[in-house]
């Protein structure tokens, strides 16, 4: 059984920093990209930021470059993001989730993914 864990939400105030990080249980060798996504009440998900295992190459949405910062250790199962400068409007339901790629990272495309973590809350206020 697939599973990944998100935690380290939490309640931070505008301008500060939070590290997130997803553990992977299971057989999860498939899985060649992880990424990060979000969801805010009454808004879309979007795509944060992913990674492609096989050579450590990111992607980041437009929107967080220069802020958020994505690690893969593939040696522990398990995925962080760094965030900082968050704003009031980042506030939602972080996700992490694992896609098969053909050998690069996947830019967020949110079809790709197949395996979703619960969440765990990021609160900026």
């Amino acid at each position: 059984h697939v599973q990944l864990v998100e935690s380290g939400g939490g309640l931070v105030q505008p301008g500060g920093s939070l590290r997130l990080t997803c553990a992977a249980s299971g057989c999860t060798d498939s899985y060649n990209v992880m990424g990060w996504f979000r969801q805010a009440p009454g808004k879309e998900r979007e795509g944060v930021a992913d990674g492609y295992t096989g050579d450590a190459k990111t992607y980041y949405a437009d929107s967080v470059k220069g802020r958020f910062t994505i690690s893969l250790d593939n040696a522990k199962s398990t995925l962080a993001l760094r965030i900082n400068s968050l704003k009031p409007e980042e506030t939602a339901l972080y996700y992490c989730a694992a896609a098969k790629s053909f050998g690069a990272v996947v830019k967020c495309e949110l079809g790709a993914f197949d395996l979703w973590g619960k969440g765990t809350q990021v609160t900026v206020s």
